[in-house]
């Protein structure tokens, strides 16, 4: 392990052990954080030329179930080691039947379904070192980094997969599948697929004027978009699997496709401009 002001990144990556395993030279560290441990330590490579940390979402043995997960650990952890660009793959179910497993599609807007997962860094709560939030209000009306989708975008049709530009990721709160009826109505309401993982990333990362781009990568189609017995774990995860090294490789080239950090200029790293926010960033 090595502390984290001798190791740093620039883009981070939050998803499982099969993207950081193929990079040469990964240096593990161990991150402290105000709102407790992440889900694992951060494991610092090189890909492109650039450096990246990568994140297991659920921790290495998968031991997480979506509901546990310290997301606001897992992005002050990212940002303390000089992220500033997220990307974030999720397996996902499909709620159109265009949508079939191993479609890739790259969201433009996000339902929040989930119930019981703290969602801002701004609560008014004391942290350990004192320093005590304000409540602010951060513009979220377009979740996601412009440039990071159309990095990511770019990239899957150079690679001929044929992306779908755009669409609305519902995120529910799990672990458990939807019902039938749950299904069929997010696919009423004109969303494109459901995960439940998606928030509070995007928001949380919004706070930390981080850019985030999620890339979901669809591995059922729902319950309510099928016949049969509905959606299986067995399903999603031999889908993910053999798609995996798919999402690998648009990964890898959009880490090289995102804009230098200094380059920026979405509104992502404004997200906290003339906002006072009472605690320092890392």
């Amino acid at each position: 392990m090595v502390e984290t002001d001798t190791a740093q990144a620039d883009i981070g990556v939050i998803g499982g052990s099969g993207f950081y395993s193929f990079v040469d030279d990964v240096t593990e560290i161990t991150v402290e954080t105000p709102y407790g441990a992440p889900s694992d330590s951060l494991f610092l490579g090189e890909v492109a030329g650039r450096r990246v940390a990568f994140l297991p979402r659920h921790g290495r043995k998968h031991h997480l179930p979506p509901h546990r997960i310290n997301y606001r650990a897992n992005l002050w952890a990212l940002r303390s080691v000089g992220v500033r660009q997220v990307l974030a793959p999720c397996a996902v179910g499909g709620l159109r039947k265009e949508y079939g497993p191993g479609t890739l599609l790259v969201p433009d807007q996000l339902v929040d379904r989930t119930k019981t997962r703290t969602q801002t860094f701004f609560d008014g709560e004391a942290l350990p070192t004192g320093e005590v939030p304000n409540v602010v209000h951060v513009g979220f009306a377009d979740p996601y980094c412009p440039a990071g989708r159309q990095a990511a975008l770019a990239v899957a049709r150079r690679r001929d997969l044929d992306p779908v530009d755009g669409g609305t990721l519902v995120v529910v709160e799990g672990p458990r599948f939807s019902t039938r009826a749950e299904s069929n109505w997010h696919a009423a309401q004109g969303w494109s697929v459901v995960g439940m993982t998606g928030h509070p990333e995007a928001v949380l990362a919004r706070e930390l004027e981080l850019c985030y781009t999620s890339l979901t990568l669809v591995t059922d189609l729902d319950a309510g978009a099928e016949t049969g017995d509905g959606v299986s774990q067995e399903e999603v995860m031999r889908v993910f699997a053999e798609n995996v090294e798919r999402l690998r490789t648009v990964l890898f080239d959009a880490v090289a496709e995102l804009p230098d950090v200094a380059g920026r200029d979405c509104q992502c790293g404004r997200a906290l401009e003339g906002l006072d926010i009472g605690i320092e960033l890392p």
